[in-house]
Formats: structure tokens, sequence, C-alpha cells
């Protein structure tokens, strides 16, 4: 097979070549398409567009795949802790044993944030979202370690705004939510594991020990790690946009926070529960619900069923269903909306016609059920998913740098005005 792409505009022939990945995927290089020929490609979302070279994620939409840096997500899922799969995926491999109690132990060490970041919490009005003060709060970390602010730091300061950034986001997360109880705030404790000192800070209390549930913990680190990367996703490809201009870490991963907020990337699992909220107002009734889901002209739609990218099953939502399960029984809870999402899924993966056009229930469907389960508010659900991604938007970011890529900076074709003179306002 030829291993050069033929274009041709006006007669004349270019050749570009194709690149071909690790795991076969084809690709043509049209990074000098614009000098050799004046044109350049119109592709509204990217959709058809390689961004980059990376060799942290790997998917496959069609044949269900799903690999961080070559570990099968199922395997991972099943074998690895969250902050295994963070060092893998920052780091390019496994830990060894020596590499993961390190890792850990710098991680522990930098779990505090300055007091001064209390100060932001109070000052934010008591409704205000949870992203928006998430956003806020990491992108203020730089102007406590200034440090970050060079773009030709050292490779040893680098690597210490990753683990403080780390380190400090579950504290952060705890803190948001716990301020929007009125509750007061619970400081990191170093004998505990990264999710259950998350866990710790988020149920815990001043006045008593609690107990951490070791189903909770094992359920929440399987749904980290499935939300840990996911190749160059919107908010990725944000994150590396804008480090691409040489901006600090936490800048960058601000606003990967800002663009997994929308309801069409992080907040989807926001929109499951609000979907079940809305039929169980409505009586309860999820066939009258399922059937306007099939009726092409009712506007109403399943959330979490279905996949843009993955065309057949979501790898994820396999491995999120029996966590899902563990925890409901577990836990035991009578929640009618639970039981309205029971209903949904059983329907969605024995009804025809949605077997036939894949709409099985996907990893945003299993997530917001369980954190349903868990107690947490459903304007919490997308911050929980900014704490899972955290280590593939560092991952993307270090890559980034690494490569020494240039500044992202797409084209445009121009549609508006051509020649236009300007008239004074009282003649217009």
């Amino acid at each position: 097979m030829s291993d050069i792409a033929e274009i041709k505009i006006d007669g004349k022939v270019y050749e570009f070549p194709i690149v071909t990945g690790t795991e076969g995927e084809k690709s043509i290089d049209i990074s000098k398409l614009r000098d050799l020929t004046g044109h350049i490609t119109l592709d509204f979302g990217y959709k058809n567009t390689g961004s980059t070279k990376s060799a942290i994620t790997f998917l496959d939409g069609e044949k269900g795949i799903l690999k961080y840096r070559g570990y099968p997500i199922e395997e991972l899922a099943e074998k690895s802790t969250f902050l295994e799969v963070a060092y893998l995926l920052i780091y390019g491999d496994l830990p060894k044993s020596e590499q993961l109690e390190n890792f850990q132990a710098q991680i522990t060490k930098h779990t505090l944030i300055h007091e001064d970041m209390k100060k932001f919490l109070d000052g934010y009005p008591s409704k205000s979202h949870p992203m928006a003060q998430l956003a806020s709060l990491v992108c203020s970390l730089s102007t406590f370690y200034p440090e970050s602010l060079d773009a030709n730091s050292s490779t040893e300061t680098m690597n210490r705004e990753m683990i403080k950034l780390l380190a400090k986001f579950p504290t952060i997360v705890s803190f948001i939510y716990k301020k929007s109880l009125g509750h007061p705030l619970i400081y990191p404790k170093n004998k505990y594991d990264y999710v259950s000192n998350y866990l710790n800070m988020t149920f815990g209390q001043r006045t008593e020990e609690i107990e951490i549930d070791p189903v909770v913990v094992k359920a929440m680190n399987t749904l980290l790690i499935l939300h840990a990367d996911h190749e160059q996703n919107c908010s990725a490809s944000t994150v590396r946009m804008v480090g691409s201009s040489d901006c600090n870490i936490y800048a960058s991963v601000s606003a990967g926070i800002a663009a997994l907020w929308g309801p069409l990337h992080g907040g989807a699992n926001q929109a499951v529960i609000e979907m079940l909220e809305r039929i169980k107002e409505d009586g309860g009734d999820t066939e009258k619900w399922i059937n306007k889901a099939k009726d092409k002209n009712d506007p109403f739609r399943m959330m979490g069923f279905g996949h843009r990218v993955y065309k057949n099953f979501d790898p994820r939502a396999k491995i999120i269903k029996k966590a899902c399960d563990d925890i409901l029984e577990k836990l035991g809870i009578n929640d009618p909306v639970l039981e309205i999402a029971k209903k949904l899924e059983e329907a969605a993966l024995s009804d025809p016609y949605f077997v036939e056009r894949k709409l099985y229930p996907n990893v945003d469907f299993y997530s917001g059920i369980i954190y349903r389960a868990l107690g947490f508010p459903t304007d919490m659900f997308t911050v929980l998913f900014a704490l899972g991604r955290l280590p593939g938007w560092i991952a993307q970011w270090k890559e980034m740098h690494e490569n020494k890529e240039p500044i992202g900076r797409p084209r445009q074709i121009y549609v508006g005005h051509t020649n236009r003179t300007f008239v004074e306002a009282e003649n217009r």
C-alpha cells in the first residue's frame, strides 16, 4: 500500500505522507498543505483532524477498546489503584513498589492548601456552582506558587508542580462540598490513601471518626480510573491548547475544568439524574418516557445512553455497572429515582429499538447513579469527573511541553463582509 496520499487541486497533484500509529491508525500529514497549495482544510469540531501525536491513551470507538499507555482499561480497573494509574499516565509506566511509595509520600506531603484560599471560598455566593469555584481555586494556585509561571523552569520544578496539583485537588474539591453544606472543613490526614483521604474530608465530621467502607473506596477508585483520560476530548485538547502558549499548569488545567463543565462533556452524568428526576416528577411511568425517546417527532432524548465515540459499546460502562450494582446492594438504598434508572437500564438492554441502535447505558449513566447513591448533590457530579480526569490533563500538558509542540492556532474560512466604507454615526 502506498504511504503517500495525493490531493488534486486545479489540475495539479500534491503528495502528502501517510502516518501510521502503533495501533494501525492512519492519518494524512497535511502540515505543508497551505504552504504548497494555498488551501486549508475545513473540519467543524475537528472531528477528522489529528492535532498531535500522543503516547498516552488509545481508543477504538468501533471495537470498544480503551487503553492507557498500552494497558487495557479492564485490567487497570480491576487490579490497580487510582494513584497507580495517575503515575502510569503521567510518567509512562506502572510504578515499581518503591516508586509508588515515593509518589504517595510526595502527594501526602502536599495535600494541605494555603489557609488564605479559605477566604476565597468565603467570598463565593452561597449558591455558586461548584465547577465555577473549582476552576477559580485551581487557577489561583498559581498565585501561591509563582515558580510555576516560568515556562523554562527545570524538570524538577515542573514535576513538583504536578505533584502539588494532584495532592491539593481532592482537598479543594472536598472543601467546596463542605462549604456548600455550611459544615466545618475537614483537613487531610496522612494515615489515609488518596481516595480514602478524599472520602474522609468529604463525609467526615469533626465531632467523630467515620468508618470508610471498602466497597465505597473500591467503587470510587474504579470511577476515577475510568475517567482518568480519554484521548483528545474537548477538555484535554483545551489543556493542551492553553498550555501551548507556555501557560502554567494551574491555569491550563483550570481551562480544562471550564471545558469539562458543559453538559455535552463532563456535565452528562448530572443531566442523567436530572432526567430521572423529571420522570419521577411526572409519575415515574418509564414506559411513557421510553416511547417518547422512540418517537422521532418528540424532542426528548435519553441522557446516558449511547456514546459519540463508541459505536458498539463503551468498555467503561461494563466495568462501572458492576461497581454500581455493588454499591446499591451494599448501601441498600430505597430511592425511587434509582428504581427508575434500573427500569430504563433494563429496557435499553432488551428493547430491540435500543439494541439495534446500540443505545446502551454508558459511563455517565452509571456514574450518576453511583454518585447519587453515595449522597452527592447533582451539581457536584462534574467536579468528581474533574477529580478523575486530573491525571490525564496533567499527562497531556506534560507531553505537550516535552514534545515542544508549537502554539495552537487553528485557521478559518472567513464568511463575513468584504470591503465596507465607514459612515459617521449620525449618517448611519
